[in-house]
């Protein structure tokens, strides 16, 4: 674990009873980094080497995704999280900084209820805390509900398991034109549109396309678009974190209601550093990447926040 690693390498590990395809580069303390969806660890390419000069970085793909495998269920919330806790537990280490955007952040914001005593700082970026009133949340469910109507999801299986009929509930385009798909995902969510290029795209597209991936895609998609299963988690989601807490959200960002930011420094009883990134949409972390560097290398050396 102190062997410093110039450039990262890919590696595996055992978690959960699930084999989990893993990046790391660097030495020193721990700092796990969570994708969103439809993500993989690629989504940190600029954070990688640069929080590499001072830690140990370890970025997975989450089960499903990309290289990890990707089994019929164990797609919700807490399974998610038991997967993270179980890779720092493998890889030796007893406690560690979270980072996670977007379906990443609800898995970190999870972690940080879950598991304290292996949380050293959290920070979360695209996605406000769990516990925002429901009396603001009005926006978030009409979103919910569009996101759901354009991925084709429906909610009337309750039982979590993977019916035989899921490939049918996926836009009849969407396998056979996905690199489009990918494309206008990532342009009608971003502001900074060149921060995808066309490289980028196939390379997203090339992770779905492996045997079982878009499948998967949809099962971690139910989970968090999912109305029901949203207001599940959220009864779960009474404790506030207790590690220093680092928020970054972009400015222009059009999957969030805005005001919901402000209800995190309402939320959040620990140190905590909300900023927003001006000019800069929800992919955050590829969008205005030196200066989400910067902010957290600042915030995990140890910044206090205000």
């Amino acid at each position: 674990m102190d062997t410093v690693v110039d450039v990262w390498q890919h590696r595996y590990v055992i978690s959960n009873n699930i084999r989990l395809h893993y990046v790391t580069q660097g030495a020193g303390d721990l700092v796990v980094l969570l994708h969103g969806l439809p993500e993989f660890w690629y989504s940190w390419r600029h954070q990688i080497p640069a929080l590499a000069r001072r830690f140990t970085v370890v970025v997975p793909d989450l089960r499903g995704f990309n290289d990890s495998d990707k089994p019929v269920n164990g797609y919700e919330l807490d399974t998610l999280v038991a997967d993270i806790q179980g890779v720092i537990a493998s890889l030796g280490y007893a406690k560690a900084h979270i980072v996670g955007h977007d379906w990443g952040g609800a898995i970190a914001w999870r972690f940080a209820q879950e598991f304290p005593h292996m949380l050293d700082r959290l920070a979360v970026l695209s996605l406000p805390c769990p516990q925002t009133p429901l009396s603001l949340l009005s926006g978030s469910f009409d979103r919910l509900r569009r996101a759901s109507a354009l991925l084709g999801l429906q909610w009337e299986n309750r039982s979590g398991s993977r019916s035989t009929g899921l490939q049918a509930n996926l836009p009849a385009n969407l396998q056979a034109n996905l690199q489009t798909w990918v494309a206008q995902l990532f342009r009608e969510q971003s502001v900074r549109q060149a921060a995808f290029s066309a490289e980028d795209t196939q390379l997203y597209q090339a992770a779905l396309s492996k045997p079982g991936a878009l499948a998967a895609l949809i099962e971690h998609y139910r989970q968090c678009l999912s109305p029901q299963v949203f207001l599940d988690n959220l009864w779960k989601m009474t404790k506030t974190p207790q590690s220093p807490t680092l928020v970054l959200c972009g400015a222009d960002d059009a999957t969030v209601d805005q005001s919901l930011w402000q209800n995190v420094k309402q939320s959040i009883r620990s140190p905590l550093i909300l900023k927003s990134i001006t000019h800069c949409g929800h992919w955050i972390q590829q969008e205005a990447p030196q200066t989400v560097n910067r902010e957290l290398m600042a915030f995990l050396l140890g910044r206090t926040p205000e």
